[in-house]
Formats: structure tokens, C-alpha cells, sequence
């Protein structure tokens, strides 16, 4: 099985100095690559290009993640904000294009069009997503619901691409580990009261809540105290670490049905990693920033 090397390849595409000096960048989606990698290595007919969709793939993603950075508000910039939000816009572009160069240098243009039509669904997903919030026409689950599908919405034209078992077992799979890094980014979040808005605890406390404490929640946001004491008083944190764990085990049996020792070392490996590594940051669609 070929080595994961991913993050190093990709790091000529994405580390300018330009961009280092004057904004922040999302991390590579480390836990879906590596499913994608050790999946397409597993198929002897997608072995010789596995590196070569992964990192695109990896450059997509990084690329809408990198858009979903960029502050909508219509306030006032200063000057260093200004080059920022400048820098992500065009870094984002930037790193979505470059797909295309890679693919058709290989001679992969049916792979253009199928990653080309799963970024159009990415982006109806999140527009769909965004609505619902803003009607607050949303449930905890159903965020949670959605922002696992919206991670995971790329990744699935492999469906088409894998065969076999492997192709039985890749989208089932590919949900749980996306969930476990919602679930991994979600508890994250609840380190800084200024990340909870609109959050997986946001919209679990706005369900929950008195009619009070829903009226305080919505206008109160960056009170620290009082939405810490709100996430305590309804056991926030231990319901996602409950969810993170179940779902993890989820994607460790699904990974012993295959009966490939292999496959299940490596996810094994990808959900201990989300289970216990400090996660990095992940811009969420409706995160405050």
C-alpha cells in the first residue's frame, strides 16, 4: 500500500508567502483523504492514479473551505482585513482551478466533470443550508445531518469509480468518518463562546431551552458566561463526546466487515486520530467569524 503523503505533495500548490504573511488557511480535510487514499489503493485498477485524485480532490475541498473563511458582514475593514478577505478570495479560486490543470495534464476529463458537478451540489447543499437557518426552520440533528453531507458530498462520486465491496462499503463508511469530523470539529467549537453561533450547541440549546432562555441565547452570543453556563446546565459537551464515540465504533465495524486487515488498521488509525489529536480549524458554513 502506497505511503500517505498528501499534505507534503499539496504543500506547493498552497504555500505562498504572500499567503503565509496576510491570512490563515484551513487544514487539509486529513481524515476524508486518508479514507480516499487507503480506499483507492485497495482497487489494483485505481492503484496507479490514487495519488493523483486524492490531491485534487484535497485542492477542491481546500478551495470551498477556504471561500467558506471569507467574512460576509457589510462593515467596515481595516486594511490588514481588507488583504485578508482579498487573499482568501483569490486563494480559494485558486486552489479549485488547479484540479483542472492537474486532471487534464493526466488525461482525466470524465474525473473534471464529476468533481465539477459535485462542487455545484456542495454549493446548493450549503445555499439550502444557509436558508434554514436563517428561518430557523433547523433541529440540532438536522445540522448535523446536513453539514455531514455537505463534507461528504465531494468525496461520494467515487461510489461510481470503486467496485465491488469496496464500492458497497465507501459511502457508508465515508458518512461515518465525515460525521466523527463534524462531530471532532463541533466539540471544538465549544472551546471559544465566539465559534457557538449557529453551532451543532446552538441549535441543540435554542431546541432544549425555555422560551427565556431562547430569547437570551439569540442576543446574548457573546456573553461568555452565560452561554458556557447554558452548554453546561444541558450537558452539550458530553452529548457530542457520546455521539463522537458511537460513531467512531461505527466505522471501526463497518471497517471488520470488509475482512481486509489492512483496511482496518488504517481506519482504525483515521478514527483514533479524530478521537484523540487536537483538531485543526475547520471553517463551518454559518460559523461567526
Amino acid at each position: 500500500m502506497k505511503t500517505y503523503r498528501i499534505p507534503e505533495i499539496a504543500q506547493k500548490y498552497v504555500e505562498y508567502d504572500m499567503i503565509k504573511a496576510h491570512t490563515a488557511l484551513p487544514d487539509l480535510p486529513d481524515a476524508r483523504l486518508r479514507l480516499l487514499h487507503v480506499f483507492l489503493n485497495e482497487q489494483q485498477s485505481l492503484k496507479s492514479n490514487s495519488e493523483l485524485y486524492t490531491l485534487v480532490v484535497s485542492l477542491v475541498q481546500l478551495g470551498m473551505d477556504t471561500h467558506d473563511l471569507i467574512d460576509t458582514e457589510q462593515e467596515q475593514r481595516s486594511e490588514p482585513e481588507m488583504r485578508s478577505r482579498q487573499l482568501k478570495v483569490l486563494a480559494g479560486d485558486y486552489f479549485s482551478a488547479t484540479f483542472y490543470q492537474l486532471l487534464a495534464q493526466a488525461g482525466q476529463i470524465d474525473m473534471i466533470s464529476k468533481i465539477s458537478s459535485a462542487v455545484s451540489e456542495v454549493n446548493r447543499l450549503k445555499v439550502n443550508l444557509y436558508v434554514r437557518m436563517r428561518q430557523l426552520k433547523i433541529t440540532a440533528e438536522d445540522y448535523l445531518s446536513c453539514t455531514v453531507q455537505i463534507r461528504s458530498t465531494l468525496f461520494h462520486i467515487f461510489s461510481g469509480v470503486l467496485e465491488g465491496t469496496l464500492a458497497q462499503a465507501w459511502s457508508e463508511i465515508l458518512l461515518g468518518v465525515s460525521r466523527c469530523e463534524v462531530l471532532r470539529d463541533e466539540i471544538a467549537r465549544l472551546e471559544s463562546s465566539a465559534r457557538l453561533d449557529k453551532s451543532w450547541a446552538y441549535w441543540h440549546l435554542m431546541q432544549e431551552g425555555t422560551d427565556d432562555e431562547r430569547q437570551q441565547l439569540s442576543s446574548r452570543m457573546q456573553d461568555a458566561a452565560f452561554v458556557n453556563s447554558l452548554a453546561q446546565k444541558y450537558k452539550v459537551r458530553s452529548q457530542l463526546t457520546t455521539k463522537l464515540k458511537q460513531s467512531a465504533d461505527a466505522v471501526v465495524a463497518l471497517a471488520g466487515e470488509l475482512e481486509s486487515d489492512k483496511l482496518l488498521g488504517e481506519l482504525t488509525s483515521i478514527v483514533d486520530a479524530l478521537l484523540y489529536e487536537k483538531p485543526g480549524y475547520t471553517p463551518a458554513l454559518n460559523e461567526t467569524r
